[in-house]
């Protein structure tokens, strides 16, 4: 059968946004041989190769360097006083990203049998999408628009302008005074980087702890180490206000509320620099979905237990449906899609439901904060009968050798059982540590079998086996040690 001509014809699945969600479902479709319509408005690659991961971990590694430079005495060596050129460091994250951008590039997708519509795109109907003045007509329809920084609603600050994840890697001016606005993990990783790049940082949250999804021993150790390299972490407060600065520097107002039913006081804050890292919300405007019958909320489009939105043909995945706003996860669902359009008209054979319980993810500040399944609240909140599991990074070998010794790894247990429920690891290699117990939760290896896996000595990973060591020493109870001292005491007897 000849191919259509570009923009003819029908497609078997028009995808609406180029990030990693739309990426994945249009190669994955076009490789099993479907006919794929990739729709993107501004940059192919979305928020992780522009805004997200991309730069932001280029960023981390070179604050890293920095950091290790000025805290060479741990190794023995002479510590250096770091002079940090931050537009080079800026030109470097740049460059980077432009090294990787061929990956995601319109170029590779048409190459991979893609057809690549640069615009907005808009629902005509179920089974058409508008971008400019054509009208493609398609079998299925996935929208992978992606999110955006939430604006933060504070009167002031349009006006005294401020910086979000989609406009602080393009600066190359040094932020000087930097006040960051949130304490989830967008802000706390930047908020690390630049004061370890030389600014003067002050990280503000609402909450009573940074990383509010985590423990609180985890983020705990996060805000200790960030006030080491020298953030200053303001908890319970808000912006209330912002006098923008008029050549000079911008004061905001803060209230921070008091601990233990203490008053609340009032803080001024001088700030060079505005971040805003307060949440994000999904792009849902302007894509016709009243049109196409597409049910939403402010929290993004709503989907079934298959991806599928309220029109079973018209999928989504990514940051516009959530639940979590993650590169991995948006990656995830598009892989699903791709099974569940292909075997959608099979009366439903074959098809798979998203599973939320193993999902990963890591927070990439020093120590790195990684997670997977339920954490102590988590579990107690949801009536689970559990126990904790733990192994410190200060009695890991590994980590001693490497002056990493900050970090713990703990596991959540079903009460009396060593079926993993969830973990949390911080420290050194926290997010690659994390996988080989998503791994075992979601094949359902237990605590037993990890610790007589074989691990490699000396590595961060034995901790992962130590803790599972210390889930079986709870297994040696009174009446078994007993039995055992017997059993020795037998074996005794003279030959």
């Amino acid at each position: 059968m000849a191919r259509a001509e570009k923009g003819e014809g029908i497609y078997n699945v028009v995808v609406i946004g180029a990030g990693t969600a739309g990426l994945v479902t249009a190669a994955g479709t076009a490789g099993l041989g479907g006919r794929v319509a990739l729709i993107e408005r501004h940059r192919m690659g979305g928020d992780c190769l522009n805004y997200g991961c991309v730069p932001s971990k280029a960023l981390i590694k070179s604050s890293r360097v920095a950091a290790v430079m000025r805290r060479a005495d741990l190794y023995a060596l002479d510590p250096v006083d770091v002079a940090v050129d931050f537009a080079r460091v800026a030109r470097r994250v740049k460059a980077l990203r432009a090294k990787i951008e061929p990956h995601d590039s319109a170029a590779r997708f048409e190459g991979l049998g893609v057809d690549v519509f640069p615009g907005q795109a808009a629902l005509e109907s179920p089974h058409a999408v508008r971008v400019g003045d054509t009208v493609l007509r398609t079998r299925h329809i996935v929208l992978a628009t992606g999110g955006r920084a939430a604006v933060p609603d504070v009167p002031g600050l349009p006006e005294a302008g401020y910086l979000t994840n989609e406009t602080v890697f393009e600066r190359e001016e040094p932020p000087g005074r930097l006040l960051v606005m949130g304490g989830g993990p967008i802000g706390c990783e930047l908020a690390q980087a630049m004061g370890r790049l030389g600014a003067r940082v002050t990280l503000i949250d609402r909450g009573e702890r940074l990383l509010h999804r985590e423990d609180p021993d985890a983020a705990d150790l996060l805000k200790a180490q960030l006030e080491r390299d020298g953030v200053r972490v303001l908890l319970r407060a808000r912006v209330e206000s912002v006098a923008p600065g008029r050549g000079g520097p911008h004061r905001a107002a803060v209230r921070q509320d008091g601990a233990d039913s203490r008053p609340a006081v009032a803080v001024e804050i001088e700030a060079d620099t505005i971040l805003g890292a307060a949440g994000r919300r999904p792009n849902i405007e302007n894509l016709g979905l009243e049109k196409a019958g597409v049910a939403h909320t402010a929290r993004g489009v709503t989907v079934d237990q298959y991806l599928r939105t309220t029109r079973p043909n018209i999928y989504a995945a990514g940051d516009v449906c959530g639940p979590y706003q993650f590169t991995h996860f948006a990656e995830y669902q598009a892989r699903l899609i791709v099974r569940n359009m292909l075997l959608s008209p099979l009366a439903g054979l074959g098809r798979a439901k998203a599973d939320y319980r193993v999902v990963p993810w890591t927070t990439f500040t020093e120590p790195e904060v990684a997670r997977v399944g339920l954490n102590e609240k988590d579990a107690a909140q949801a009536g689970v009968r559990f126990e904790v599991h733990r192994f410190p990074y200060s009695d890991l070998d590994r980590a001693i050798l490497e002056s990493e010794e900050t970090g713990f790894v703990k596991v959540i247990a079903a009460q009396g059982r060593g079926t993993i429920l969830g973990a949390t690891i911080v420290g050194a290699g926290a997010g690659e540590l994390i996988h080989e117990i998503a791994l075992a939760m979601r094949e359902r290896i237990g605590l037993s079998r990890l610790s007589s896996m074989i691990h490699v000595y000396p590595t961060l990973s034995q901790a992962v086996q130590r803790t599972a060591d210390a889930y079986m020493r709870t297994r040696l109870t009174a009446r078994a040690r007993a039995i055992f001292s017997r059993l020795y005491a037998w074996q005794r007897r003279p030959v």
